[in-house]
């Protein structure tokens, strides 16, 4: 059992999977039952709990947390002193940004901001849409919108509102549109100033960092390996991308080899290079390649 513990937060609905996979691609096994938000993981410095994510950035503020994985809006929103380790992109085609856009009635005068001097805007970000509107000198009624936003718009319950979406075609199917874009949202790993000023909670988040960032990096990337004679090893290099240059050695001389000097050329591309690279490579003078998934890439 070990001495200290990190409590980490997890983020429930759409960002959970995501973040479990990407913890699992990182190194830490986490399970998460129905009926629980308390997952077992298979690290026993690491407590994790599954929260909202509008609540995690309050919960790791106060210490109830010491870190976790929160989106930036609701960063942003809670305005709470937190430190930023770490912002990601999740890779997964399923999972794009989250956009706050500002959107008004299709037939509205609005174009801009500006424009709601004296109006209501609905919006569950409250307080951001509050310090925007104090910076632009915008003098508005920003109210809190417990849901069917786009509604109170339509029927003209509020002047406009500010909303999550990421193409806009709901707002725009509702007779909607879409004024200016406030604030882009992607998953954030935060901690609490205290556990960062900590020595041994510091180290343990920045692990955490660091593993997610390399797992996210070796997504849809691949090692290629492959045998190339000398005269054809300029040929090859040519076509090769890297992350800095390809790795090249000798091969150990062997009666195979008959005499000539063949090498070893290694290197990471973008796994959807490949259908069109190895059939180059092959008329470049390449054999025996070979392609590795990879887990991570650190650096």
């Amino acid at each position: 059992m070990s001495e200290r513990t990190l409590k980490f937060g997890i983020p429930k609905g759409s960002l959970e999977q995501q973040t479990l996979d990407l913890m699992r691609k990182s190194g830490w096994r986490i399970d998460v039952t129905p009926r629980s938000y308390i997952p077992s993981v298979d690290d026993p410095a690491l407590s994790c709990r599954i929260l909202r994510p509008q609540e995690m950035p309050r919960y790791i503020a106060d210490g109830s947390l010491d870190a976790g994985i929160a989106g930036s809006d609701w960063v942003a929103e809670n305005n709470v002193g937190l430190e930023q380790v770490e912002s990601f992109i999740y890779s997964k085609v399923s999972l794009k940004p989250a956009r706050w856009v500002l959107y008004v009635a299709q037939d509205s005068p609005v174009t801009r901001l500006e424009d709601l001097d004296g109006k209501r805007i609905s919006t569950e970000i409250v307080q951001f849409v509050r310090r925007v509107c104090a910076e632009r000198k915008v003098k508005a009624e920003v109210e809190f919108s417990w849901g069917a936003t786009e509604a109170k718009v339509a029927e003209g319950i509020a002047d406009a509102a500010v909303d999550v979406t990421e193409t806009g075609s709901s707002i725009r199917a509702n007779g909607l549109r879409i004024v200016e874009e406030l604030l882009v949202s992607n998953p954030v790993l935060v901690a609490n100033r205290e556990a960062w000023a900590d020595p041994w909670r510091r180290a343990k988040i920045k692990q955490i960092g660091v593993l997610m960032r390399a797992a996210l990096d070796a997504e849809h990337r691949v090692m290629i390996k492959m045998n190339v004679l000398e005269a054809n090893v300029d040929k090859v290099i040519a076509l090769l991308p890297a992350l800095t240059a390809p790795t090249i050695s000798h091969l150990h001389p062997s009666p195979v080899l008959k005499g000539q000097k063949w090498f070893a050329v290694e290197t990471v591309i973008a796994q959807p290079t490949v259908r069109e690279l190895f059939p180059k490579l092959l008329e470049a003078g390449a054999v025996g390649i070979v392609e590795y998934s990879l887990n991570k890439i650190i650096g």
